[in-house]
Formats: structure tokens, C-alpha cells, sequence
């Protein structure tokens, strides 16, 4: 196959097998000095990120056509597996916290963009399994049962599954019911886990093999092998990144992404240690373990 060579703003150059994108400017975006921050969201308009520290404590929101920042929340535990609603106008948190014997808690919250009212969704509980939002609605698993919260207007007739990690196998929870789902089998621990935006595929990494989808029904298995912290872009897009290291720290790292259809594409060169990205609607989005960031134009 001819090898596509893509020359970046950046003076980046790669070699890749199959195009997913045509890769335009990478940037580094002049976010807040931090060296343990890190992207851990990008609103499907792509107009803002969200960025967290390693400890995933807070939310910063930065908006990319402003270059303005706004303190979110500082609730610990904020920045891990947050979700952003599909008109970009709610975030959906976790609220870690720690009773008189050091028990941790976990709550669900949301926050408006618009008005910046805080609802709390979840009671504090120990056993918030996984979340996902569906329209501005919340679906919440707790100690294996849904529970389902309008953040605005009515929730859906029909809510789609939710996935989420219990032993080290996935579970999917539907119509009520959770129940293990682990479709490489269950010799195997799963990590990295997502519904696809669309609500009919399954995102997951089985530790030491890679990233897959499959259907919701556990159907149409596919593995792209090493993309390592797999997300969406879109219902037929992932990214995710290749990451190396000498067993105390992360040496090197680039960006990749595949198709349902088993294209593959590294979008670095590793002249960055580009780590854990995030995309939409042309934008990519990823961090480097000195806390900076950068955006990634793309087109399809």
C-alpha cells in the first residue's frame, strides 16, 4: 500500500499505511501553567476542553476560540471519565469524598454552562459502577441498578446501556439489568470503556491484547490492536494513543487512530510525548506529561 507521508505546522512528519485524516496544524495551546494538567475532555462542538490534574482533582474549562479559562469545580476526583452533553451545554462529574473512617464516596453531579446551577444527581455512594449521558439526561449505574436523571426537560422513553468496569471485567447495563459483558472472554481485565455517541457500539481495551468494539449485543468484534486510552470522534472513529516506557516513566508516546472499516493512522511523530486525546468535529486534542497541550486540526 502507498505510504502517505503528512508534514505538520509543527515541523511534524509521519509515515502511515492508511489515511483516517488529513492532518492540517497542531498547535500548543497556552492553557493554564500546570505541569500535572492534563485534557480529560473536548465538548463534541469542539469549541472547549476541560483539563484536570494527574489526581483528576477539579475542572478547568478552555475555551479554544477565546483562549479564556473558568474554574469549573474543584471537586476531587472531577476530571475521571467526566462527560459533556451532546449540545455541549451540561458537564457530568464525579464527587469523590471520605467519611470519619476514610471510606471513599463517590456522588454524581452536573453543571450548567449556561447558568453554571449545580444539581447533584447520585447521592454519595460506594458503588457508582459508570455513567453516560444520553441527550441531557443522566444514566448512572449504582451498586448494579440504573438510575436515570433529566438534567433538563424529560428523560428519554428509552435509555441506551451503560458500561463500566466490576472486578476487572466489563459490565453493560441495560433495560435495568447489569450483567458481565467482557466479549474477549473473561480470563481477560478491561479498562478504557465508552458507548459509542450513537448508543449501538461498545469501546473497550483488553489489558495486554488492545482496543476492540463490538456491537452492544456483543456482535461484530473488531480489534485494532495498541491504541491505548481509545475515545471517540465519531460513531465509526477512534483515538487513542501508543504509548512506551522503561518501567518508572513514559518515554515516548504518539497518536492513532482507526476506523470500523480497520483503517489504522499515527497522527505524531513523536517529537511530543503525545498522550490521551480526545476529538471532534475536526479537533484533536492531547496532553504531554509536562502538562502542556496541543490541538490537532483534522478533516476527513
Amino acid at each position: 500500500m502507498r505510504k502517505i507521508l503528512l508534514t505538520l505546522a509543527l515541523g511534524f512528519s509521519l509515515t502511515s499505511l492508511a489515511q483516517v485524516f488529513n492532518v492540517g496544524q497542531i498547535v500548543k495551546l497556552d492553557t493554564p501553567v500546570d505541569p500535572t494538567a492534563k485534557v480529560v475532555a473536548i465538548s463534541p462542538q469542539a469549541d472547549y476542553i476541560l483539563l484536570s490534574n494527574d489526581q483528576n482533582a477539579g475542572l478547568t474549562k478552555f475555551d479554544l476560540a477565546s483562549k479564556q479559562t473558568q474554574r469549573i469545580t474543584d471537586a476531587k476526583g472531577a476530571g475521571y471519565k467526566v462527560l459533556i452533553s451532546p449540545d455541549g451545554q451540561d458537564i457530568v462529574y464525579r464527587e469523590t469524598s471520605f467519611n470519619e473512617r476514610h471510606l471513599r464516596y463517590n456522588a454524581l453531579k452536573s453543571v450548567n454552562m449556561a447558568n453554571r446551577s449545580v444539581q447533584q444527581l447520585v447521592e454519595p455512594t460506594r458503588d457508582l459502577q459508570g455513567f453516560t449521558i444520553q441527550d441531557a439526561t443522566a444514566v448512572a449505574v449504582d451498586k448494579g441498578s440504573m438510575k436515570v436523571k433529566a438534567i433538563r426537560g424529560t428523560a428519554p422513553a428509552v435509555v441506551r446501556p451503560v458500561l463500566s468496569i466490576k472486578n476487572r471485567q466489563l459490565m453493560i447495563t441495560r433495560d435495568g439489568k447489569t450483567e458481565v459483558f467482557s466479549p474477549k472472554g473473561t480470563d481477560y481485565s478491561y479498562i478504557w470503556e465508552s458507548i459509542s455517541p450513537d448508543g449501538t457500539k461498545a469501546l473497550f481495551y483488553v489489558c495486554g491484547v488492545g482496543a476492540f468494539v463490538c456491537n452492544v449485543d456483543g456482535s461484530n468484534l473488531i480489534g485494532f490492536g495498541e491504541i491505548r486510552a481509545p475515545q471517540w470522534y465519531d460513531d465509526n472513529t477512534i483515538v487513542g494513543m501508543y504509548d512506551q516506557d522503561n518501567g518508572y516513566y513514559v518515554t515516548s508516546s504518539v497518536i492513532k487512530a482507526a476506523t470500523l472499516d480497520g483503517k489504522v493512522q499515527t497522527l505524531t511523530d513523536g517529537s511530543v510525548i503525545a498522550m490521551e486525546p480526545f476529538g471532534a468535529n475536526g479537533k484533536i486534542v492531547f496532553s504531554t506529561p509536562m502538562g502542556e497541550t496541543y490541538l490537532m486540526n483534522v478533516t476527513k
